[in-house]
């Protein structure tokens, strides 16, 4: 038992729980109907159902989450795995049903990697054998996975790893070996600990010749005793700033052997014997996994950002600081502390990320349809989606998973001093979150891939258009549309004179295209005529990369309300009241608005807009903040959908008992489980009461 029991005070007046039941009781659409826009009434059935099945599992408790270290932690999300699955199995969860309760534990584990990348890449490049012999056992969790590509020396540079699986035809093998330290498996997750087998990516070399990286699928520890395989040699890498729960780790193999099935053979492949490879029909076939991973970082980005500013905004809401000298000064005697969530800089900081967490709501569900329907084209051998979705997947990867890094952190330095407490949810939130700005592609150096396709895509307009045989009906495409917009007039000028005009969701998309296509035909132009260096032009390659992903999330977050988003097969759209649609608009105009506001040197340079219209943009930012967001904020977080079980906030949660959970959470700290701190004899009596320390010794010898 705790020596720190809960203190029997009074809440101060008036109480959280009723600053946000009024709160709610201000909003101005329907918050059910705008949850079940975001994610269809399927997804909150399956929550409501889930949730109480989660909760009561020992495994997934999360009562002392933030009191564990690394060992311990590790340890509990062994076990959350392992009971996760077995319920999976016990009640036979779809997919879908699976990953939803994952999400509700919230917490990264070492089989995480297993159905995260191992198994995808097996599905989308293994042979109807493979698929058998490794993508089976491993549904079954027969064989637990990892993905082993990233190395010591080389992470986002895929082409440069130096692992090695040559083929030795005499025994019809592949040989993985690691010739230098640099060629260490590194930072792979699950592989540290948990795994028994690894998608390896290494050069390929058969007769001689290196073919560059190729995905294998090989065993590393006994299937007996999960010792590592002779030959084999791993571990665990050691702490890290956070996803202290997943057992990333590190590889070498020693000349290790492996059978010819294990090379991934569904698009090229070795023949038996001879060695003779035979190449994929298209070079970029194995993107797959590649782009579901960035696809899906687009939905944990929304899922980040919409955490972290449902506590801050809620905490927000209850927590009062100073008195406005504006508003009202006292409630007959008692003086009125004005709400945090009602300072113009609190909206500021707050508004525009949960704005930004809609936007990529729109945006991960349309990357997600197009990944589904390009993989679809492929195996009808139709690439053409292919590069579209590459680029978008990369470009928005690197984009949105670092607005949801800096929002995260922005929303705890919103919660003030209460923000930096572990108890608050938002420090281990940002210690686990912030991976994703470097996994999958560094973020500024991923979206190198983007601008490679958005520069051929803009010769080649030129080209057609030059060529005497261009129409505009011919454009399908949303890049080369906006590209065509800007060709037929580069000196377009936005013809808004006063703030309201703003909200004109095509001036806002036409200032985004202008101002995109106007970095690309500046960088084309750079590195065409004027001969730069694609190195020198790196910065504006990247902020070019941004431009054309800020596009794309106004785009779809415009249409998205709208209900014109493009469906996938046998979806139709949800129709929006009067209201919500309303409601939704505002965050669009603030999120559209907020961007432009806060990096206003490419628009104005581009020529579209100028120095008083971004002064009158910043007015249309701060009215709709204060006369139509500030209604509806926690209305908009509430939207989320998010129990307080996954939240697990003391100072973000439904009720508003911020301060009482707060404190409760405190009792429990290891610490305060006695009430004098052991070592007090060794290291703080000697200097405190050095002659009771005496006595204390002399009447020990007595």
């Amino acid at each position: 038992m705790s020596a720190l029991r809960f203190p029997n005070l009074p809440p101060s007046e008036p109480q959280g729980s009723d600053l946000l039941a009024q709160e709610r009781a201000n909003t101005t659409f329907s918050i059910h109907e705008v949850s079940t826009f975001l994610y269809g009434e399927v997804y909150l059935e399956r929550q409501e159902r889930l949730l109480p099945m989660i909760e009561n599992e020992p495994a997934f408790d999360k009562s002392n989450r933030y009191f564990r270290g690394r060992t311990e932690r590790f340890a509990a999300a062994l076990r959350k795995d392992h009971a996760l699955v077995k319920l999976s199995k016990e009640f036979k969860w779809s997919p879908d049903e699976y990953l939803h309760a994952e999400s509700l534990i919230d917490e990264a584990g070492p089989f995480g990697l297993h159905r995260g990348m191992f198994m995808p890449t097996l599905a989308s490049q293994s042979t109807d054998e493979q698929l058998e012999r490794f993508l089976r056992p491993a549904q079954r969790y027969e064989i637990i996975g990892c993905y082993a590509q990233t190395e010591l020396g080389h992470g986002s540079n895929v082409q440069g790893i130096e692992t090695t699986a040559t083929y030795i035809p005499e025994t019809n093998q592949f040989e993985l070996h690691t010739p230098y330290l640099t060629a260490s498996k590194w930072w792979i997750g699950g592989l540290g600990k948990a795994a028994n087998h690894a998608v390896v990516m290494a050069r390929l070399i058969t007769n001689g010749k290196d073919y560059g990286p190729h995905a294998l699928c090989v065993p590393i520890r006994s299937m007996e005793d999960h010792t590592l395989l002779p030959g084999v040699m791993a571990g665990d890498i050691g702490p890290k700033f956070g996803y202290n729960t997943t057992d990333n780790g590190c590889m070498w193999f020693d000349h290790y052997r492996v059978p010819h099935i294990s090379l991934l053979a569904k698009y090229s492949s070795v023949k038996p014997g001879s060695g003779e490879y035979v190449k994929p029909p298209n070079a970029k076939l194995s993107y797959g996994t590649m782009v579901l991973v960035r696809a899906s970082l687009v939905g944990a980005a929304r899922h980040g950002m919409a955490k972290a500013v449902t506590i801050a905004t809620r905490y927000s809401a209850i927590r009062r600081q100073f008195v406005d000298k504006d508003a009202p000064k006292s409630l007959g005697k008692q003086i009125v502390e004005t709400p945090v969530l009602d300072y113009s800089t609190q909206q500021y900081r707050l508004f525009p990320i949960i704005a930004a967490a809609y936007a990529c709501f729109f945006t991960s569900k349309e990357m997600m349809r197009l990944y589904h329907l390009n993989m679809k084209n492929m195996e009808t051998g139709d690439f053409s989606l292919l590069a579209d979705v590459h680029a978008s997947s990369s470009g928005l990867k690197s984009l949105t998973t670092t607005m949801a890094a800096s929002a995260i952190e922005e929303c705890r330095r919103a919660c003030g001093g209460h923000g930096f407490s572990v108890f608050s949810g938002l420090p281990l939130l940002l210690q686990d979150y912030v991976p994703n700005v470097t996994w999958e592609g560094d973020n500024y150096m991923i979206t190198q891939q983007t601008g490679r396709y958005l520069f051929k895509s803009f010769r080649e307009l030129v080209a057609k258009r030059t060529s005497g045989k261009f129409s505009a009906n011919q454009i399908n495409n949303p890049t080369l549309a906006y590209m065509n917009t800007y060709l037929e007039n580069p000196t377009l000028k936005c013809p808004a004179t006063s703030a309201s005009q703003f909200h004109n969701p095509e001036l806002q998309l036409a200032a985004f295209g202008h101002r995109a296509a106007s970095l690309v035909a500046q960088i084309v132009h750079a590195l065409d005529v004027k001969k730069r260096t694609w190195n020198s032009m790196l910065v504006d390659i990247y902020n070019v990369s941004v431009a054309h992903c800020q596009l794309i999330m106004v785009q779809n977050f415009i249409l998205g309300i709208r209900g014109e988003m493009p469906q996938p097969e046998g979806v139709q759209p949800t129709v929006l009241s009067a209201a919500s649609k309303e409601a939704l608009t505002d965050l669009s105009d603030l999120f559209a608005m907020h961007t432009i506001h806060k990096q206003p040197g490419e628009f104005l340079t581009s020529g579209y807009l100028d120095a008083k219209q971004i002064s009158l943009l910043g007015e249309a930012v701060m009215n709709v903040m204060e006369k139509k967001v500030r209604p509806n904020a926690i209305g908009f977080v509430d939207a989320f959908a998010f129990p307080d079980y996954l939240l697990n906030s003391a100072i973000g949660a439904f009720d508003g008992r911020a301060y009482e959970r707060y404190t409760e959470m405190a009792t429990r700290e290891p610490l305060n489980k006695t009430e004098v701190v052991e070592g007090y004899e060794q290291y703080i009596r000697p200097y405190t009461n050095p002659r009771g320390l005496k006595g204390h010794l002399l009447q020990a010898r007595i």
